[in-house]
């Protein structure tokens, strides 16, 4: 990705709920950027701090701004990821959360320091690949989602295993028994998937990790496959019970009813989230510094 040659209009989001602190490094950044004359438009949570009436949707902030920041963590960004367009926009994310395994801006009292950074073009580009999934139902394409993250396949509010069989372009894969799946990007390796036993994969590496959760059988490990692949996921469970449901999960955001012979087809998407970085911090410092890798 190309670096935008000016900045003209600057994107903000924010999480739904800041305290104090929150606040006054939200009020500090926006009021520096007013004072660089750019144009600013804001998201209904951030427009919602800030009193303000008019606000942008996550799709118009995915199109229209030259830059973003988000302030929030890591549920922050993986909302707008979302909506990603084919616009290439470079995101700036500034840790308001716990974890924050993915923003940049840690030490929160030099943001104005860092978005000067910005400006004098002093970042580089971190992109990060993303899955399309697309729903199947008796052969007809019903939904598609876009996740920064994972897609999951998961039973409902009953604790019994599903039936699912996973073929690969359109190949045998294999079928299992479990309380589900995830196919995670890289991205998404250190969140769902890594806590179900899934590897660690460098989000350089083009890849996505295939996780049972709860297999049946012990011998139904998690795999790493190729991102250039296409994973075809069918319910082999039918369910009768109301309320007895399986649902795909976006991102943990979104969430969808599967029904008996639904197919859910996921593969790398065309697009892609574009996060600004200013320091070199290495991939591994942040595992240990973040999840207390090693330790």
């Amino acid at each position: 990705m190309i670096k935008p040659d000016s900045i003209h209009i600057i994107g903000i989001a924010t999480k739904f709920e800041m305290d104090r602190a929150g606040m006054a490094i939200l009020n500090k950044a926006v009021q520096f950027l007013k004072k660089k004359g750019v144009e600013l438009i804001f998201d209904k949570n951030a427009a919602t701090h800030l009193k303000l009436r008019k606000f942008s949707t996550h799709d118009e902030l995915m199109e229209v701004p030259d830059f973003l920041i988000t302030f929030g963590g890591d549920g922050t960004i993986i909302k707008l990821a979302g909506h990603a367009g084919y616009k290439p926009i470079p995101v700036l994310t500034v840790n308001l959360g716990r974890v924050g395994l993915l923003t940049e801006v840690q030490n929160t009292e030099k943001i104005v320091e860092v978005i000067k950074h910005i400006f004098n073009k002093r970042y580089h580009i971190d992109a990060r690949s993303m899955l399309r999934a697309t729903i199947y139902r008796k052969g007809k394409k019903r939904d598609t989602f876009l996740a920064l993250n994972e897609v999951v396949i998961n039973q409902g509010s009953f604790a019994r295993l599903i039936d699912l069989d996973a073929e690969i372009n359109q190949r045998k894969m294999v079928r299992f028994k479990a309380d589900g799946v995830i196919v995670s990007t890289a991205t998404g390796s250190t969140g769902h998937s890594l806590s179900a036993g899934g590897p660690i994969v460098h989000p350089k590496l083009d890849a996505f990790v295939f996780t049972p959760i709860c297999p049946a059988t012990l011998s139904m490990c998690p795999i790493v496959i190729p991102s250039s692949r296409q994973l075809t996921i069918t319910i082999e469970t039918q369910r009768k019970a109301k309320g007895n449901f399986i649902a795909l999960t976006i991102d943990g955001q979104k969430s969808v009813e599967l029904e008996y012979g639904d197919q859910i087809k996921i593969r790398r998407s065309s697009r892609e989230f574009y996060m600004a970085r200013i320091s070199n911090t290495r991939y591994y410092k942040v595992l240990r510094d973040r999840l207390n890798w090693g330790d």
